[in-house]
């Protein structure tokens, strides 16, 4: 019986799904190990190239089916893999001084990096994108809303300002991140790296040259100097951490999408021949946003298993973190890469309805100028708590109107000027209202200055702004 993994087959991107497949996973290994008996030669030990070319040769030739039946004998997967390398090749002069950890520790935060790395490439496609839609809908007035409720003028391209204004704070701790990132080493069985100094009878600056070859092989540019078995599982927390964050914007967005989507605003797109409801023929549902919302209840998920690692290390290490992590770590990328799969193409089909638009600032205009008309009253002569007592009686009464009501004409600027203890008449009130634009702020200025920031990032990055998503389910 096979049971496939959804997050895996049905949301994460080919790319992702390549790079923590177990076959990619054993070819690293096999490149690892390879690298490592060219370093152990280069440095001085005995061993031929014929067994590194027989070696390299056998590389590619992963068949899973007898590696799990070594397995079945050994009870250890880094020990039944080392047996079928060897038995392919020919020899038995791989893995020598090392530990299963120096193996899978090294290989598994191979994968975090280039995980990061592919989702730093999904985030500035997602800037991309939003930095076009804020800069083409930047002078599109629409109702802005606190606790979901009509609260003043905004514009639809501020709330991508915004929601990039959140991606530009986690694309920077990503690069952070990255270029901080230390890998564990090759250490031996408790850190101490003895088995290695062994074989280079005791020279350890052998020792930390054959470490330096292996870092720069596998890319990174930090070392770990001191850790047991494992290296500190705080550092898996803080990955699964920022995966989680990087989340938070998209799924933001995704909510107020929903929400804009349910008063007929917008649309997240619906293809030729889509369904919404098998029961409901009318039904076209924000089912793409709400799978962003999940799959950030899903991240959240696996950073509270990465968090039960924390502090639980026993002496110099125990597999029992290799339980959670070969879960937690794999599937949180491919939740978050297939979040941004989702994402990447909400924002490519996102559509408005302008016409809805403008009737729902039709309803709620006055309202949304109260603000203002504070402003007015207090350049007027009046206080300021009083002005805003006086503007909230009239505001309540016109919205209690409006309920019992719903067809009447909204009267807030007849109550207003009407009351003389406001001091403000219709002349005055007038100039508040005529243009919605008006009284959006700064929002262009911001949205400005969010675009130009994203185009540094653009420039630098010009192949991963134009990724485009693969077709989503």
């Amino acid at each position: 019986m096979n049971i496939e993994n959804v997050l895996a087959t049905r949301y994460a991107s080919a790319e992702m799904n390549e790079l923590f497949s177990v076959k990619s996973k054993i070819i690293f290994e096999r490149q690892l190990w390879v690298t490592i008996l060219k370093a152990q030669k280069q440095l001085g030990l005995d061993i031929s190239d014929t067994v590194i070319s027989d070696y390299e040769a056998v590389i590619t030739k992963v068949d899973l089916d007898s590696i799990n039946e070594r397995e079945r004998t050994t009870r250890h997967d880094v020990k039944a893999r080392i047996e079928e390398f060897c038995f392919l090749a020919g020899h038995e002069q791989i893995h020598q001084g090392m530990t299963s950890r120096d193996l899978t520790e090294n290989i598994e935060q191979l994968q975090i990096r280039h995980g990061l790395e592919i989702i730093s490439n999904r985030v500035i496609a997602a800037l991309a994108r939003l930095s076009a839609l804020a800069i083409e809908h930047q002078d599109l007035v629409i109702v802005g809303r606190t606790h979901n409720v009509p609260a003043q003028i905004t514009t639809l391209g501020k709330r991508f300002a915004s929601t990039a204004q959140e991606l530009l704070l986690v694309y920077r701790r990503l690069t952070d991140f990255l270029d901080s990132y230390p890998l564990r080493g090759i250490k031996g069985p408790v850190g101490t790296q003895q088995d290695q100094l062994d074989l280079f009878e005791g020279d350890d600056k052998k020792v930390s040259e054959l470490e330096q070859i292996i870092a720069e092989h596998l890319g990174f540019e930090k070392v770990f100097d001191s850790v047991g078995q494992v290296y500190p599982r705080s550092l898996d927390f803080e990955v699964v951490s920022l995966l989680l964050q990087t989340a938070s914007a998209p799924s933001n967005l995704a909510h107020t999408i929903r929400l804009m989507a349910g008063h007929e605003l917008v649309t997240e797109g619906f293809k030729d021949g889509q369904v919404g409801s098998s029961a409901m023929p009318h039904k076209m549902n924000a089912r793409s946003c709400e799978r962003i919302n999940g799959l950030t209840t899903v991240l959240r998920g696996y950073l509270s298993m990465t968090s039960g690692l924390l502090g639980e290390q026993w002496n110099e290490g125990d597999v029992s973190c290799s339980v959670v992590r070969r879960v937690a770590i794999p599937d949180a990328f491919f939740a978050i890469d297939g979040l941004f799969e989702t994402f990447l193409t909400v924002l490519d089909d996102f559509g408005v309805f302008p016409k809805m638009i403008e009737h729902e600032l039709e309803q709620n205009l006055p309202f949304l100028a109260t603000t203002r008309v504070l402003v007015a009253a207090v350049q007027a002569g009046i206080g300021r708590e009083e002005a805003h007592e006086i503007i909230k009686e009239h505001a309540l009464a016109e919205a209690r109107e409006r309920r019992e009501n719903p067809h009447s004409t909204n009267g807030l600027v007849e109550r207003l000027a009407n009351d003389q203890r406001l001091s403000l008449n219709h002349d005055d009130l007038k100039p508040l209202l005529e243009n919605p634009m008006d009284f959006a702020g700064n929002a262009n200025q911001q949205i400005q200055e969010i675009a130009k920031q994203i185009s540094d990032i653009i420039a630098d990055h010009p192949d991963a702004a134009v990724y485009n998503p693969e077709t989503i389910l």
